[in-house]
Formats: structure tokens, sequence, C-alpha cells
């Protein structure tokens, strides 16, 4: 049978046209740009100078990621620090811990706000979140359960596009409506995540489709882990780890990507369910949000290849053999270290990593948390010797994240949307600045590099 005799549900599918697309795909890729160019147009790639530092695009007040010191007229490294509405944020997680309550709700107020709330403020706002965490009627059934996917970013993602057509006032970007859009949709995420996974994982693996209801009195953190097991039981511990992983997910001020996005995208003057929508596109990336899965997959890899996890020499071997790009996906990265702000420590990691050991401890793995202490001191000392770096590298959160998620025993396809769940307060805030300080519409130059030519008539052109 000829390929013209063949019958495709898609025409697209088509082998004939899947050729012509590599070798138009051949032609994109030719289209490079030199990288010499660059240093002699003073282009600053990623928006970060040659020292690392990110191009200023922006004032705000939601937070800031300090690494950098100045002494004596020099600029050095310093341990990092992260502060939201100018409090550090080592100082918000020993206030909620000393107290012993959940801190996420109150750092939700704190970046949206600016402001710590009253415990009467607080305790309004979090039934706030309760009351607006209800879903229009059948979203679940219609949205939801119809094509799921496997994809949990991509459901997210069209989950908040969908909520756009339930809203009576979706493109009003007054304060007051764009806030009332965002507190719903803080408190909504935890259900579009988890119901999108339940879903899919009932239609294409065959489980039960398992749909519990958010309650009241509990803390965003306890319904995500109520929500997502069959049996809504979790431990004290379990909960309050998951609430310090929001905290610092929350928000790492307005250049990260997924946030500078919310920044561009508003600045048009779009509806917040497309901003939104936007921000987690660019949350979905590997080298953003998704990292924290290729840490658990490098350390699922590195297990499996290195017999005795305490042996030093083995352990470093096989750093080296990722940096050399002869492990794991061979793209020389060891993942989980380094951060493009941070050099000598990630204040998220140093806060993160005594409730890792305490999980571990709880969960019979300690094991496993004496093989990660030693990557995390082992890497930094191999990557400054394998390469040449000009600031330090340390563990980011990222490191510690994914680890967590899974002694947790929420599935990986969720570790991503947590992120999202918990980043949504720092966009929200984002979204919000923006809108209230300026009014001009977020446009970088580019140069173009590629020399002028003259038209030639179809006729005239070379055939092949």
């Amino acid at each position: 049978m000829s390929i013209s005799d063949t019958s495709y549900d898609n025409p697209g599918d088509n082998p004939v046209n899947g050729a012509e697309i590599e070798r138009l795909a051949a032609l994109c890729s030719a289209r490079t740009i030199s990288p010499d160019l660059y240093t002699e147009y003073k282009v600053n790639r990623g928006l970060r100078d040659l020292n690392g530092n990110g191009v200023l695009a922006g004032l705000s007040n939601i937070s800031q990621v300090a690494a950098k010191q100045v002494i004596d007229g020099v600029e050095k490294p310093m341990h990092g620090k992260l502060y939201y509405q100018g409090i550090n944020v080592e100082e918000i997680v020993a206030g909620f811990l000393n107290e012993e309550r959940f801190g996420f709700e109150e750092t939700v107020y704190l970046l949206l706000f600016g402001e710590l709330p009253s415990k009467d403020e607080l305790d309004g706002f979090t039934r706030l979140l309760h009351d607006f965490c209800s879903l229009p009627p059948k979203f679940v059934r219609d949205i939801i359960m119809k094509a799921p996917s496997s994809d949990m970013m991509n459901t997210l993602a069209r989950s908040v596009l969908m909520l756009y057509y339930y809203d009576d006032n979706p493109d009003d970007i007054s304060i007051p409506n764009v806030l009332r859009q965002c507190i719903k949709l803080i408190a909504q995420f935890p259900m579009l995540a988890v119901y999108g996974y339940r879903t899919f994982n009932h239609y294409e693996k065959g489980e039960s489709l398992i749909i519990h209801q958010p309650e009241p009195g509990l803390s965003i953190a306890e319904n995500i882990l109520l929500l997502s097991r069959p049996d809504k039981q979790y431990t004290a511990l379990e909960a309050r780890i998951l609430d310090l992983a929001l905290v610092l997910h929350a928000e790492h001020g307005g250049g990260n990507n997924s946030s500078f996005t919310i920044h561009v995208v508003s600045s048009s003057g779009t509806d917040t369910y497309s901003a939104v929508a936007a921000a987690l596109g660019s949350l979905k990336g590997p080298r953003h949000g998704g990292a924290n899965i290729r840490v658990v997959q490098m350390m699922e890899d590195l297990k499996r290849c290195v017999p005795d996890w305490q042996n030093e020499d083995l352990v470093a071997d096989y750093l080296k053999k990722l940096l050399h790009k002869e492990a794991f996906d061979r793209a020389g990265l060891i993942y989980g270290i380094g951060h493009a702000v941070y050099s000598l420590s990630d204040p998220r990691a140093l806060i993160f990593e005594n409730f890792v050991r305490q999980l571990s401890a709880d969960k019979g793995r300690e094991a496993e948390y004496r093989l990660y202490a030693l990557v995390a001191r082992l890497a930094p000392e191999i990557i400054a010797a394998e390469r040449r770096m000009y600031k330090g590298v340390s563990p980011n959160i990222d490191f510690y994240s994914g680890f967590v998620y899974d002694m947790l025993n929420l599935p990986m396809e969720l570790y991503t949307p947590i992120f999202a769940i918990s980043r949504i307060a720092g966009w929200s805030a984002h979204r919000i600045e923006e809108l209230v300080n300026t009014g001009k519409i977020v446009r970088p130059a580019y140069k173009s590099v590629a020399e002028h030519r003259a038209y030639v008539p179809l006729n005239a052109r070379a055939q092949e």
C-alpha cells in the first residue's frame, strides 16, 4: 500500500508531511546567531551580565533576593537572604513555628497587602480563602474530567483559562476585581491540581476516582494532603513540612522567569486568567519549576549506579561523570546545585534542610537523607574543581523539595503543580503591583543582526 492510499485521522500524521517538517526544521536550526555578536553588541543573554547580575527591569516592594554585599567599596558574595515585603523569611518562619501554627496563609496576606495581619485579620482572610475555594457548579465534570492530560501543568493552565468563562467580569482589571480573581485562584489551585491528577489516573490507569472536598478550619497544606490521599489521613509533621515548603516557594523576586512573565503579560492590560496561564507555562519548564523532578530522577540514578551510598569516592566519581556528560541524562549538570543569584547559600535550602532531616527520620529514610547531605557537600567542591566558576555554588531548595514530596507520598506529576499552588501567591502580588504602579507595556529591545538582502521574484529563485 502506498502512502497516498493510507488513511490518517489527522493528515498531518502522514509520513510525507513529517519528513517535510523535518526539512523545514533544519532551516530554522541553521539560523543561529554567533555568540561573539552578543559580546560585540553588549547584549546580556538571559538578561544577566557576565557576573550573573540581573539587568534592572523594574522596582518592587514584594520581595528581595540578596546574595552580595559591598565591603570597602568592593562587591563580595554573602550568604543568601530572602525578604518578603522587607521582612526576612527566616524571621517569618521562626515566628509561626515558635507559635506552632501554619504560616502559608499569613505569607499570602503579607505578599498581597504588604503588612503582617493581626490575629483577627488572619482569621478573616483564612475564612475568605476557604469561602472562595469552591469551583463553579459542574466545573469538575465538564472541564477537568474531559480530555484528561498526563501533564498536570497543562491541565492546570487549561482549567485556569476555562475559569475565565465562569467569571461575570473576566476582563475588568480594576484592583478590587483583580484581587477577587487572585484570591479565588489561590484558594482553588489545590483542587484544580489534585482533581486533574485523580482524573487522569482514573481514566488512563484504572485507579479509583476519589474526589474529596476541602474542609473548613484546615490550612491549605492540610487540605492538599487531605485532597490527595484516598483515606484523607496525614500526620502533623507532614502538614507542617508541606506548609513550610509552600512558604519558601511562595515568592522569589520579580526577576524569576514566571514572575517576570506575569509582569510582562499584565503590562499589556490582559485579563488575570491569561496572565496566570502564561506564568504557569513558564513555571512548567525544567529550568524553572520542574527542576526538583530532575533532582529526584538524578538521585534515583545515583542510587542504582553507586552500590555504597556513603563511599565518598564512589559518589564523587558519579558526580564527575554527571559533569562530563557520562551519566544520567548526559546534560553535564548536577541538578539542584547552584542558583542564578545565590552563591554561598540559598536561605530557603538552609531553612528546609533541618525539616528534611526530621521527616526522613520519621519515615525511616535516614540513609537516603545522608546520601543527599553527602551530595550537597561534595558537589560544590567538584564543580569548583572541574569548571571555572565566576561565583560559588551551593544546594538550592529544589535539591531537597522533590525528596520531601516523595516522602510525603505525593506523585511526581504533582511536584511542579505544588510549586504553582505556592507561587500563585507571589504572581498575584506582582500582577497587582504591575497594574497599580505602571502604565507602560513591557517592551525590551532586540537588535537585528540579519544582513539586508534584495527580494528575489518567485520565478527567479533556485529550484530543488
